[in-house]
């Protein structure tokens, strides 16, 4: 065990947030890329994985969806971080020092209003987190970062403004993956499956194929489909159904589905977290 958990990005990244978050007793490794994420787990760099999958305001995270089938990892748990976004700027800068702010492509719109007002332009980096640190670096007051204020305590900046973000309900959910399956019934919440399919090419083949999750009273929160290998006839889906594999209700389900599909995978068992609802 290296009591390690890997993501993507730079330290200070809203990832690194849901790794301290989630699992506060372990060593953050951070990692270039998404592959790169999954790799140090392989590989035994790190135990577990931080990866997000969605967006309350952009929707799914790119990628992520085609690499999860393919990782050799397993869903063990989700996490829901809040995307706070505030003004960082070196100590001693004050708000009407800053003329420019540092951020993701991202990250910049959802500032607008309050950029607008301050009369200060946005910068477009490459990471949240690599502002911050760049702006530390740089040390001219009159450049700013919108990161995290996880991000201020690691470079050592003043948090000029807190909470800055247009929209009050900006949330991005993570899944945390393991290299191994755990389908035990744990916490005292009610437990989410998460699993990829690909129906047949028949007539309502999908249609048929969800019948069974409707009429046994499975509820799925999440279905979401993307192309194989750039065919646009072999379409995957994945999906997320309230239940667990030994329930009576989803087994019934899951056998219907199976029916009109050439291929399930689960991807995980794991308790829904509090902050879902």
């Amino acid at each position: 065990m290296t009591n390690r958990i890997a993501f993507q990005g730079e330290p200070g990244a809203y990832s690194h947030e849901a790794c301290r978050n989630a699992r506060p007793g372990m060593d953050a490794l951070p990692c270039r890329t998404f592959e790169d994420v999954i790799e140090a787990v392989r590989s035994g760099d790190a135990d577990l994985a931080m990866l997000p999958v969605e967006n309350s305001t952009y929707g799914r995270v790119a990628d992520i969806h085609r690499l999860l089938p393919h990782s050799g990892l397993h869903i063990i748990d989700e996490a829901f971080v809040r995307v706070h976004i505030n003004l960082l700027a070196v100590p001693g800068a004050r708000l009407e020092d800053i003329a420019e702010a540092h951020s993701h492509l991202v990250l910049l719109p959802q500032c607008q209003g309050f950029l607008r007002q301050h009369n200060i332009r946005g910068r477009v980096s490459p990471d949240n987190a690599r502002a911050a640190r760049e702006v530390a670096e740089r040390g001219d007051k009159a450049h700013a970062a919108l990161a995290s204020e996880l991000a201020a305590e690691i470079y050592g900046l003043d948090v000029l403004a807190r909470h800055i973000e247009d929209r009050g309900d900006n949330t991005t959910r993570f899944l945390v993956m393991s290299r191994e399956m755990d389908e035990s019934r744990r916490g005292d919440h009610e437990m989410i499956t998460s699993f990829v399919f690909q129906v047949r090419n028949i007539p309502a083949a999908l249609y048929k194929a969800m019948g069974g999750f409707a009429t046994n009273g499975v509820n799925m929160v999440k279905l979401e489909s993307y192309m194989v290998d750039g065919s646009f006839t072999a379409t995957q889906f994945y999906a997320d159904i309230v239940g667990h594999p030994e329930d009576k209700n989803v087994q019934l389900a899951m056998d219907e589905l199976e029916h009109f599909t050439t291929n399930v995978e689960i991807l995980g068992v794991y308790p829904a977290a509090r902050s879902r609802s």
